[in-house]
Formats: structure tokens, sequence, C-alpha cells
């Protein structure tokens, strides 16, 4: 019997990183990516279990490619760059200031820490990179990352660099460890022009041990403190993981709301297999629940603070890519903004003319901008539309915002969702390439970008 699927895309082969056909296949309440290696054989996973329906989540978009870097001689996602066939601008750049790291954590996208990091770039460098970025990429929101990046003494530097380089919102992506335990460390940072941070925050010390390799809630709760001591917006970023946090999420909600306005959202990402990861016997080692899966356990667990109707898809990354829903704080609760414009928010009239992508991007960084700095205030204190108007009735440092991203690995990546991509590593030889292609590994452990870029031949990784 003719399974029902929710459309052909491609895909690669996780052992050997061979593009493949592929297909979304629906059985038992799961949709599963499934597609076949001449030499590895066929894999099957999951990525879509529960509700909604997937093609009742979908929200179709006109492509809008930003100017090519590249050429297209080998095909997505080989020719990341930004090549000719993606199909979405940067919305937030990562650079990665460091790949120093104090904690070395069992679970790490980078890799990052050891004795082999390489040299960090110097000012003069990042100095030049900004600004060539800024050329490229436009006025994109830019996320200081690594590696953790409070490893470099003169960060503070760095941060004016970027704010000078024209980047209307600078976050950076921490451990929180230096900033908690550094007296006036988030005040210098915030006095050099620092707009919000974006805190790894995995939850209970259990969920810190496993995915940290130590206990660190009250040093990551120091760092909330501090941040909120110097007026920097925060937006805590848990790592979920099966059998570690997952039914953590409500937990971490109510922790996010105790301390607002300090905390302007949580940002859920459910753990992908690359990078640094465990090995629990299965060739994956740990991984994270898909978006349906997050949005039932954050009704389940919230005890009625949100329910799944409350989240909306995506206006600028792929609608497969993540959820968003943007809330007041109504006393103890909270009250969903329904019908506002958000980054993730299509609004009504759904079988209205398709969007263009470009228009997604743009006010995506709008919006992240304004909610996660910590005093979000209308344009030169002038309100720009209808819904700077309205928050600047209603109280816009009541605003708060809960999302998920679901990355990709080399397991569930779907190239469709890959051209749709609007988070942008800049890579080593300047090129751009989305988060999910720099950062993916194979199960054997070889990188596809990261370290690599440029390197490969043919259709393989």
């Amino acid at each position: 019997m003719t399974q029902p699927h929710y459309g052909e895309t491609q895909s690669l082969c996780p052992v050997c990183l061979k593009r493949l056909p592929a297909r979304r296949v629906q059985r038992d309440g799961f949709v599963l990516l499934e597609r076949e290696c001449p030499e590895h054989g066929p894999v099957s996973v999951p990525v879509w279990v529960g509700g909604p329906d997937m093609d009742s989540w979908r929200r179709p978009k006109k492509p809008s490619p930003p100017n090519p870097e590249g050429g297209r001689a080998r095909g997505c996602p080989f020719d990341c760059g930004l090549c000719s066939g993606h199909a979405q601008h940067t919305c937030t750049a990562l650079v990665e200031i460091t790949q120093r790291c104090g904690l070395g954590c069992p679970v790490c996208f980078a890799g990052a820490g050891g004795e082999a990091s390489p040299p960090d770039p110097g000012l003069g460098d990042l100095e030049r990179m900004f600004r060539e970025l800024r050329a490229k990429a436009g006025r994109c929101n830019l996320q200081l990352s690594g590696g953790e990046p409070t490893m470099r003494d003169d960060l503070e530097q760095v941060v004016r660099l970027a704010v000078a380089a024209g980047f209307p919102f600078v976050q950076l992506n921490t451990n929180g460890l230096r900033l908690g335990g550094e007296q006036g460390y988030a005040e210098k940072l915030a006095a050099a022009g620092l707009s919000s941070v974006f805190l790894q925050f995995d939850g209970s010390d259990e969920a810190c041990t496993a995915l940290r390799g130590r206990p660190l809630l009250a040093r990551k709760l120091a760092a909330i403190e501090v941040c909120a001591r110097a007026g920097l917006g925060v937006v805590l970023v848990p790592t979920l993981a099966r059998g570690v946090n997952e039914r953590e999420c409500g937990d971490i909600l109510r922790l996010a709301l105790s301390f607002g306005p300090t905390v302007r959202g949580v940002h859920f990402q459910p753990m992908a297999a690359f990078g640094r990861r465990p090995n629990t016997g299965e060739e994956r080692g740990l991984h994270g629940p898909t978006l349906p899966e997050v949005l039932t356990a954050l009704e389940a667990q919230s005890g009625g603070l949100v329910r799944a109707r409350d989240f909306h898809p995506p206006g600028c990354e792929h609608a497969l890519c993540s959820f968003s829903g943007t809330f007041l704080r109504r006393g103890d609760g909270l009250e969903p903004l329904a019908g506002q414009a958000s980054c993730c928010d299509t609004g009504p009239g759904a079988d209205r003319e398709a969007p263009a992508a470009l228009d997604g991007a743009i006010k995506s960084r709008a919006f992240t901008a304004r909610q996660w700095a910590a005093s979000p205030a209308p344009h030169g204190g002038i309100p720009a539309d209808d819904f700077d108007r309205f928050l600047a009735q209603s109280g816009a440092h009541n605003r708060f915002s809960i999302s998920c991203m679901a990355f990709q690995d080399a397991w569930t990546v779907d190239l469709e969702r890959l051209q749709g991509c609007c988070i942008h590593v800049l890579a080593p030889d300047g090129g751009l390439v989305p988060f999910c292609a720099y950062n993916l590994t194979s199960a054997r452990g070889r990188a596809l970008h990261r370290g690599r870029q440029r390197e490969h031949t043919g259709g393989a990784g």
C-alpha cells in the first residue's frame, strides 16, 4: 500500500554525504525523511512527530536569492558561499571570533576547545571581516560566537568594531560563566554597544551535567542577574535532548518569566547530531525532539501559560525549520499577541499571494532587534508601524517571545529547507554558509564545510 507523503526533496547519505533523492513519508503519525544510498543502504528518520499536520504548517514564499558569491559546479550543499541556488537573504550572521572554550562540553556544534584550537583572528582581521560582511549581507543582525567568545580579553573592542561596522544588533552567544563571575564585565560589554546575550541554558544541574559535563545552574542564574544590572537583554537557549531535559520545557519557561523583563525570551534548540556529541551506543548519539513534539511539551508542561495554537511558522526561514510566539506578561500569566506581526507570524489571510522571502528577512531582523534587546523602543522614538504603536501603548518591556529552531544534521538534512536558511556563518574564506550546512558532520565525523571550505569534489562530502 502506498504511504501518503509530503513531497519530494533531496538529502544526503549520513555516512558518505553523497547527495540523494529523498521524500517525506507519513507512517503511524510520524513523517519520515527517506532516501537510499547505493553504497550504505536506506535511511529513514523521523522529522515531524505529532500535530499540527505538516502540510497545514507549511507556508509558501517567493524565493529572493541574494547576490551569489560562487557558482553551482557541484550543487547544493557543496557550493555554499552563498550560491545562486539559495533562496533567502541573511537575517542573522554568525562570526566565530575564537575556537577556544573553557568547558569542553560533551555536546558542542563547533567541537570547540582543546589544545588544537587555532589562533584567534586579530582585531584587524575582524574589522575587515565585519566590513566585508556588512557589504555582503547588509544591515543583518550579528551574533558573536565561537568557541566561547568571552575567552577573548579584547571582547569589548570586538563589540565596538562590530557596532562601528554598522550592524544594528550585536548579540553575544555565550555560556555566561565569565559574565556571571567577573565583576563589571557585563557593564563593559554593554557600554561597548552589545545589544543582547544569547545564553546557553539547559535547565537543571542534571541536564547541565549531561550536556556540559558539570552542574552549572547557579552560575547561569548569576549571569542573568549581572546582565539585569548592566541593562543587557537575555535570551535563554536550552539545547533539548531526549532522555535529558525534554521534560524541563515548562520549568525553563517559568524560570525565564521570573527574571522579566531582563529575560526577553526562550529559544529552544533540539539537539542535532553534528560537531561533538556523546556516544550512547546509537550511531547518532543524543538527539532532540521534533518541532511538533516541542509544541506539545510546552502546552503540557506550562500549566496553561501557553497553548500549541499560540505559535506560528516562520516568515523568514523555511516553514519546517522553526516556530515562534510573542506574548505579553500579564501578572503571572502570558497573553498571546494574536495577529501581531512578528518574525514568525504569517498573519491573517494565509491564502493570499505568497510573500517574497526578502520581506520576511527584513521583518525578522527588525523583530529580533527590538524584542531581544533589554529596552526595545520604536526606531528614533517614533512608532515605525502598527506593531510599534501597539507596543508603545502596551508596554514593550512586558513583551516575551518563545521560539524553537530545529537544526538539521546528516540524518535529517533536507536540501529544500537548507536553501531557505537565513542564519549564515561567515566562513574563513569570506563566504556565507547556512548554519546547518557549515556544522554538518557525517557519521564518521567528517565535516561538510567547517575547516574544509571549498575542498569538496564531485557530489560527495
